[in-house]
């Protein structure tokens, strides 16, 4: 690795992506003039804590601060400037214009090289009442501060929050430890707008179980006000939501006018454009964090993923280019992400069902539930399981999962035979420890995987979840006490264990499908009738239990 002797590296904006990147240059040349200019108090901090903090899961505050300027200028010898904006970036001159904002002076600092790591504001749309005092965004420590001294010192009973994404439930859960009475409202159809709907409502289930009140397909249209604070809101469908304080979790956009007012080229999804050493447009300044386009893992073309995991992978990359002109290229991320609400704990990564129709990627979808570990072991909590995957190359696409326990792992697991280009024969072989305590030793990502297997090979044709059941012959393979308890309207009913002696109460002219409680006695059903002279057979998967979830209007 070739040192840069005389290099002066400016990085503009701390936290995951600046902080790496600085410290990162650091190592890769001891004697680089490092200097870091951050606009606000704090240059490393845990925004990703932040709720936690909010309420009060993490009772330090300065256990947020994960490095100092004190650190970095002792450790590293990088010179820590907060409180100093950088106003302006000059790349013909290769310049920056630096506010310093306790003394009011501007200054003009040269740089070799220019690291751009501005991230990405909240998103405020404008609406009436949006400027009220109770009224936040949770992006940095100051906010963090300002909702906790809030609540504490007017005593707040009733919030509303406002998305649904992954800040948006970490608050809704924060604030119910807070004992404050929550509303949750999101435009989009159903919580969790990255996850498919039938995955998304196992979370709806866990927030309404919880008492939080969920307004779905709407949207604020009025914040109401009184002497400058919000006593409440009213959403597009007419519903009026009495409010002691609002957060605002609907999602961030780019900051990119510092890059774009320096002629630095801006990618077609509105985030800086960068290649593999995220470099830009000018070859000596490099843009990392929630502010750029990278290349998505599966889709191969470049997409926002403001997520803190590649922001830290790309200031890592970024520093040691710029302070030796070497690196290994950055890995194209896959957005995978995960996220607690209450009991359960949701993940994905890549790409979704819904995702992959919209960006017309061949796909099919397969859905098992499982244990998380042995289910004969004490503990094992109920695991849903969703693999996306092409049906020609039979690469994955994605997953989903949602669940008590082992979530993580399982994403995880997939997440790293993606990168790997895994197809779901590859997943079927991946080599996992077992033991009751910790799995099983055919893990839910085996199940899934030989899910996907059988259906490529047409050993047993998938019907997926939310699929119209109309056209088929139903035979419901469950027992009579299940049948009893949720149903379709029109279907065989056979138990499983009697279907070989009962093949004649069917129709073998007209296409079936099996259904059960999950899949697995479905999948019996339909094998011994594709070997008994049925031609047209169907299994349901995530059965009766996921179907409901998808198609809720069947059962009411």
């Amino acid at each position: 690795m070739a040192e840069s002797q005389g290099n002066r590296i400016i990085v503009v904006g701390g936290v995951a992506g600046g902080a790496s990147a600085a410290a990162r240059a650091r190592r890769c040349d001891e004697h680089a003039e490092i200097i870091l200019f951050e606009k606000d108090e704090y240059v490393s901090f845990a925004n990703c804590g932040l709720p936690y903090f909010i309420g009060e899961e993490i009772t330090e505050r300065s256990k947020l601060l994960v490095a100092t300027p004190e650190l970095f200028r002792n450790r590293f010898n990088i010179d820590v400037r907060t409180r100093h904006l950088v106003q302006s970036v000059n790349v013909e001159n290769k310049t920056v214009s630096v506010l310093n904002r306790e003394s009011g002076e501007v200054s003009e600092e040269p740089w070799d090289r220019l690291i751009l790591s501005t991230g990405a504001a909240p998103i405020t749309p404008p609406l009436p009442g949006i400027e009220s005092e109770n009224v936040f965004t949770l992006r940095n420590l100051n906010d963090a501060d300002a909702i906790k001294a809030f609540i504490a010192e007017h005593g707040c009973q009733k919030a509303v929050v406002v998305g649904a994404g992954f800040i948006g439930l970490e608050m809704v859960e924060q604030l119910h430890h807070l004992k404050l009475e929550t509303d949750l409202v999101e435009l989009q159809p159903q919580v969790l707008p990255p996850l498919d709907p039938e995955m998304a409502r196992l979370v709806q289930n866990e927030l309404i179980d919880h008492d939080i009140k969920v307004h779905l397909g709407t949207a604020v249209v009025t914040i109401q006000t009184e002497n400058n604070t919000a006593t409440g809101v009213e959403l597009g469908n007419g519903t009026q939501i009495a409010a002691d304080l609002v957060i605002l979790g609907i999602g961030v956009s780019p900051a990119i006018e510092l890059a774009q007012a320096a002629g630095i080229e801006i990618g077609a999804r509105g985030g800086i454009a960068v290649n593999d050493f995220m470099q830009t447009s000018h070859p000596d300044v490099y843009a990392v964090g929630d502010a750029v386009e990278y290349q998505h893992g599966v889709l191969g073309t470049p997409q926002r993923i403001p997520l803190a995991g590649p922001a830290n992978r790309a200031g890592r990359i970024a520093g040691q280019h710029a302070a030796s002109t070497s690196a290994d290229p950055m890995i194209a991320p896959m957005g995978t992400a995960i996220v607690r609400v209450f009991g359960i704990t949701a993940a994905l990564t890549g790409l979704s069902k819904k995702f992959a129709e919209l960006t017309q990627r061949k796909n099919r979808s397969i859905i098992v539930v499982g244990k998380h570990h042995a289910g004969y072991f004490p503990g094992a909590q109920q695991l849903f399981l969703k693999l996306t995957y092409d049906p020609e190359s039979e690469r994955i696409l994605g997953a989903q999962s949602v669940g008590r326990e082992g979530v993580d792992k399982r994403i995880d697991v997939i997440a790293t035979a993606m990168k790997f280009k895994g197809t779901v024969r590859d997943l079927a072989g991946v080599d996992l420890c077992y033991a009751p305590p910790f799995g099983s030793a055919k893990d839910p990502v085996h199940i899934a995987a030989f899910v996907a297997c059988n259906d490529l090979d047409e050993l047993t044709r998938i019907i997926e979840v939310d699929a119209d059941l109309s056209a088929y012959q139903i035979l419901d393979v469950r027992s009579q006490q299940e049948v009893d308890t949720f149903r379709f309207p029109e279907i065989t009913h056979i138990p499983v264990d009697e279907l070989r002696g009962r093949l004649g109460e069917l129709d073998a002219s007209r296409p079936i499908i099996t259904v059960c409680h999950s899949g697995m006695r479905a999948y019996i059903a339909a094998r011994i009738l594709q070997q008994s002279g049925f031609e047209d057979v169907h299994n349901l998967t995530g059965g009766m239990l996921m179907q409901r979830f998808a198609r809720p209007e069947l059962f009411e």
